[in-house]
């Protein structure tokens, strides 16, 4: 019987961070094939560059496809980034989250589980932390979701650690805060139906592929009135999964690191960054607040560079927002489709 080749499997991998990922695997983590397993509903197989990259379009929630990839490969590690991430859908449809965030995620486990692989990272959020007490945020937190998204996310942790306990399972949880910008190639971006994070939304109302952008609230407890959050770009993240894959690999033990700049932007500081990155006015609507939307919600990332070794590069946000521009005007984004191959 030929012996399988080691992968590691990436679920989610057509998608926005996960696709990022792929592409920092492949370039620096050479003594592993990678294995993606999509839908392909959210995500595009055009975003996966390698065709090395071996890609199974399926459910994670279908025991026969992840059992075909579990007995294809030696999977050695699971990086877990297929989600519903919407905040507001996981509110009016609670289900489809647990579901879909929760309890799909279980045939993954049950496949480590009989095939003996033990090392997972999953692709966590700051919505597990709720409202905050404090800032910047700490992982010793406390865990108070208020949507149904941060808690499925929150359930999911806690099915990883009673893993840990009962079989053996490590991981590392990181909890992100807000994802932004695109490879600065631009040949891989962000691409979203529909949008909701605030930079491809600023930057869709400059190029007039909607109207404006409507900036929620005005009247926080910040300097200047709008909520303020830590940007931190898709390749930084990246980087960050690569880190806890070679973490994982010496040994170690599960933890939960919080990945982010420790810097708040804020909207109407983001609105100017934008402007100066295009040299175009945005069309801004003011509105009402939204409800659960927190004043400010920055992170402290100290843990991820003890433990892990990791740090943000991408500090500037003008150089985020530009690649994020140079992404969304360049020829790559006009071929992304939800074409399976």
């Amino acid at each position: 019987m030929p012996r399988k080749e080691k992968a590691v499997l990436v679920t989610g991998g057509a998608g926005y961070i996960g696709s990022h990922t792929v592409r920092q695997l492949v370039e620096h983590h050479r003594d592993c094939g990678v294995v993606v397993l999509d839908t392909l509903e959210r995500g595009h197989a055009e975003s996966i560059l390698d065709p090395e990259v071996k890609l199974f379009t399926g459910d994670m929630a279908d025991q026969e496809v992840v059992e075909e990839v579990f007995t294809t490969f030696q999977i050695e590690a699971v990086i877990h980034f297929a989600a519903y991430t919407y905040v507001g859908e996981s509110v009016t449809e609670p289900l489809k989250y647990y579901r879909n965030n929760t309890a799909a995620p279980l045939t993954i486990l049950e496949a480590m589980q009989r095939h003996g692989c033990k090392q997972f990272i999953f692709s966590s959020t700051a919505a597990t932390y709720g409202n905050p007490v404090a800032t910047p945020i700490t992982e010793e937190h406390p865990q108070q979701p208020i949507n149904p998204y941060g808690a499925s996310k929150l359930m999911l942790e806690q099915i990883i650690r009673d893993c840990e306990s009962a079989w053996g399972l490590r991981a590392v949880f990181l909890r992100y805060f807000n994802a932004s910008g695109c490879a600065p190639d631009a040949a891989i971006g962000e691409d979203h139906d529909p949008e909701t994070h605030l930079i491809p939304l600023i930057l869709m109302a400059i190029s007039g592929e909607r109207e404006n952008i409507t900036v929620f609230g005005e009247n926080y407890e910040t300097p200047d009135g709008t909520c303020v959050r830590d940007y931190i770009h898709v390749l930084d993240l990246a980087n960050a999964h690569l880190k806890a894959l070679d973490y994982l690999d010496k040994g170690g033990a599960t933890v939960a690191c919080n990945l982010g700049t420790g810097k708040g932007v804020s909207v109407r500081e983001m609105l100017a960054i934008a402007e100066a990155v295009t040299g175009t006015k945005v069309p801004v609507v003011y509105g009402e607040r939204r409800p659960g939307d927190p004043a400010e919600l920055v992170a402290d990332p100290a843990r991820a560079k003890a433990i892990l070794g990791w740090e943000a590069e991408y500090t500037d946000v003008t150089e985020i927002v530009a690649t994020a521009w140079k992404w969304m005007t360049g020829p790559a984004k006009g071929r992304y489709t939800n074409v399976k191959r």
